[in-house]
């Protein structure tokens, strides 16, 4: 179905109200507790590696959090706890270790919710740095930097094409690089209506290697498909927005790995999820497939083999 111009255009405004609407709700709800919210260090103990660019957290923003705790627990096995400091915010862990967090974000009665979505977050070394560079860039911040005991300092920005991710400073150190396991964080891609014009943009913001796949020896469809690399691993994949796109506005889109693409989409639309993009094959071999949770935010099933390479393109 075709969107017009301005149908995309609220479309943008809609994503962009999400992260503000998490971010001044956070901050608001912390300040009128009084207390200091208690996120886990990104590592435990420290790892004092840092690996700029990489995606090292991931926060569900959602209209209600036990229905996200029953979809998401059933799906890939995870587990859940409180944060102290703020009742509307969980941790999902997987074998007790912490995978994402899962943030209750109500309206008053007459307000149309936004879209729920998950929030993508890439490592910095400086926050105050990276707000700098996005708005030299032509991006925008959305929030301020905050900073989190134990956590870190994060903020939330959007790119010039409108996608909105968060950059955080991690206190201990980023993970390590190394094979997620089935029901972990394995891929993220960035969807943009002008893919060569945002490499730009995130070059200079993370100091990215890009990899144009067409000029790397890949078909004629790759041209409009990059690789995003640093410390010689990539660390995502930015792609032109598909033309029969149901989310027609620039958007971030991370993948969980499992062992089954197909019935683990199946299994979202038992839980009360949908399909958005059928199963298939991936460039890398494997299945993968797009799904939204019950209530409507998106992410990706991904299957790898442990003997695929994330390494970089030689």
């Amino acid at each position: 179905m075709a969107h017009s111009k301005g149908s995309s255009g609220n479309l943008v405004r809609q994503w962009l109200c999400v992260a503000l609407l998490y971010a001044a709700a956070t901050a608001a709800a912390h300040a009128a507790l009084g207390t200091a919210v208690v996120l886990p260090p990104l590592t435990q103990p420290a790892s004092g590696e840092h690996h700029v660019g990489k995606v090292v957290w991931t926060d569900l923003v959602t209209p209600d959090l036990e229905a996200a705790k029953r979809f998401y627990g059933s799906l890939f096995g995870w587990t859940f706890r409180g944060v102290p400091g703020d009742p509307n915010y969980a941790l999902a862990l997987l074998d007790g270790q912490p995978v994402a967090g899962l943030f209750q974000k109500t309206l008053p009665a007459g307000q149309s919710p936004p879209q729920p979505a998950w929030l993508t977050f890439l490592a910095v070394r400086d926050v105050d740095a990276a707000q700098q560079d996005a708005r030299q860039e032509g991006g925008k911040v959305l929030s301020k930097a905050h900073y989190y005991p134990q956590r870190g300092r994060q903020a939330v920005l959007a790119d010039p094409d409108g996608a909105v991710f968060a950059v955080l400073a991690a206190e201990g150190g980023d993970p390590p690089d190394y094979l997620a396991a089935p029901g972990e964080w394995i891929w993220s891609s960035l969807l943009v209506a002008d893919p060569k014009q945002e490499t730009a943009f995130y070059k200079s913001l993370f100091g990215y290697d890009v990899y144009d796949l067409a000029s790397e020896g890949g078909s004629e469809g790759d041209a409009q498909h990059y690789i995003l690399s640093s410390d010689d691993y990539a660390r995502a994949g930015l792609n032109a927005l598909p033309a029969g796109s149901m989310r027609r506005h620039a958007h971030w889109l991370n993948f969980v790995r499992v062992t089954d693409a197909a019935n683990t989409a199946e299994r979202a639309v038992a839980l009360g999820g949908r399909v958005l993009v059928e199963p298939h094959i991936d460039r890398h071999g494997g299945h993968l497939a797009v799904v939204a949770d019950p209530s409507g935010a998106p992410f990706g099933v991904m299957e790898w083999s442990d003997t695929d390479t994330k390494q970089e393109p030689q």
